[in-house]
């Protein structure tokens, strides 16, 4: 007998001819994730399980797996020889003291000569001879035995299951750019669509000195933690100092926002397209902020040629979106206060329904094409994960 970690997935069940696509990317990502510890990651007549692990590395190596994008839950599990008096003997010796409990047994294995509520009955007089105390309850149980008979002569014995992110496996989508800021959006946004088996990289627009050197560490910091569930990506800071200034000093105000981002937009098309990205994200949610009306995404939509952008948040309001940026461990990164590129030289009345002709005349102004070139020309690249 020893323990093991049962592993399932969830929509990779709906791939039909495909599924062994993606339970070959799941297992890679398994075992990408569980580097560094001491164990084995095997499949088994359909069960993927993780074996040979120390018992003090166990709720380590947990904690990496509920991160893996494609995995729907897992459970810690005891595996021995199918053989009812030592399971009877086993559940015995991990079931409660005292309270409810209840027994449920999946045979696949028909050779087994019992049916599975037999096998629940045997096992579940076993524990009651052992704890006196307890009591059975099919409906509501302070606690549930699982018993999973397998064909192999091999059986698994655990209590829950752990609930993992779920989605589908990193990579298995393709590759994204992800206009990431310091706030708390984008980090959710880039979390979201790596959760659809996006691999995503990110891109920053930093301007120094009218933010601060923190506010570029800030957007690194969260990008290690997200990579936690999205893994490894580069991101590339993008120098904005020169564009936002050019900006201020040639466009009316109310428009520096949204030509701004027509910029922003722009360059990371550009940059997406000659790193093999085949989409955008960003994290707008509709409403939020006067860049994120219809009228805004649109005319900022309007710029990019070639690709498709994906807005994860837009129908999310702000509460939704910082509950799951806690539940990731972005969130009081986010918080924190270094302001970023959007911030500087924010205008007191920005425009909140834009019309598309005005805005292209207004950025005729500029020699946003020499400026684009000149920071695509000057991307610093960080590896992270």
């Amino acid at each position: 007998m020893e323990k093991v970690i049962l592993l399932r997935y969830g929509e990779i069940y709906l791939k039909g001819r495909n599924r062994g696509f993606f339970e070959r990317l799941l297992l890679s990502n398994v075992r990408k994730a569980v580097e560094g510890y001491d164990c084995v990651v095997k499949v088994s007549l359909g069960r993927y399980y993780v074996e040979g692990f120390a018992e003090e590395n166990t709720m380590d190596i947990v904690e990496r797996l509920i991160k893996v994008s494609g995995l729907y839950s897992l459970s810690i599990a005891y595996k021995l020889k199918t053989d009812i008096d030592e399971i009877g003997k086993l559940c015995a010796e991990i079931a409660p003291k005292s309270g409810s409990f209840r027994i449920t047994c999946k045979r696949a294995d028909k050779k087994v000569p019992h049916t599975s509520v037999e096998i629940s009955q045997i096992i579940g007089g076993y524990c009651l001879d052992k704890n006196p105390n307890l009591t059975v309850d099919l409906h509501t149980p302070d606690k549930e035995i699982h018993i999973d008979i397998r064909e192999n002569g091999e059986s698994y014995v655990y209590f829950d299951n752990v609930a993992c992110i779920g989605g589908m496996p990193i990579g298995s989508s393709g590759r994204a750019l992800c206009l990431l800021s310091g706030g708390i959006d984008s980090p959710v946004a880039l979390f979201r669509m790596a959760k659809r088996g996006l691999s995503v990289d990110a891109i920053h627009f930093h301007s120094f000195p009218y933010t601060s050197l923190m506010a570029k560490e800030k957007v690194l910091d969260l990008a290690k933690i997200v990579s936690e569930y999205s893994g490894p990506m580069r991101v590339y800071i993008v120098k904005f100092t020169e564009i936002q200034r050019q900006i201020h000093e040639n466009c009316p105000a109310e428009f520096m926002i949204t030509i701004m981002r027509r910029i922003m937009m722009r360059i990371a098309e550009r940059i997406a397209i000659k790193n093999g990205c085949g989409s955008i994200i960003t994290g707008e949610s509709l409403a939020q902020v006067a860049s994120q009306t219809q009228e805004s995404i649109t005319v900022t939509n309007a710029v990019i040629e070639h690709l498709p952008v994906f807005r994860p948040l837009i129908g999310m309001d702000k509460e939704e979106i910082i509950d799951t940026a806690k539940q990731i461990g972005t969130f009081e990164t986010s918080i924190l206060p270094y302001e970023d590129c959007c911030t500087v030289f924010l205008p007191k009345n920005p425009i909140i329904r834009p019309k598309l002709d005005i805005i292209e005349r207004a950025e005729r102004k500029l020699d946003y094409e020499k400026l684009i070139e000149e920071a695509i020309e000057n991307v610093e690249i960080v590896e992270i994960g």
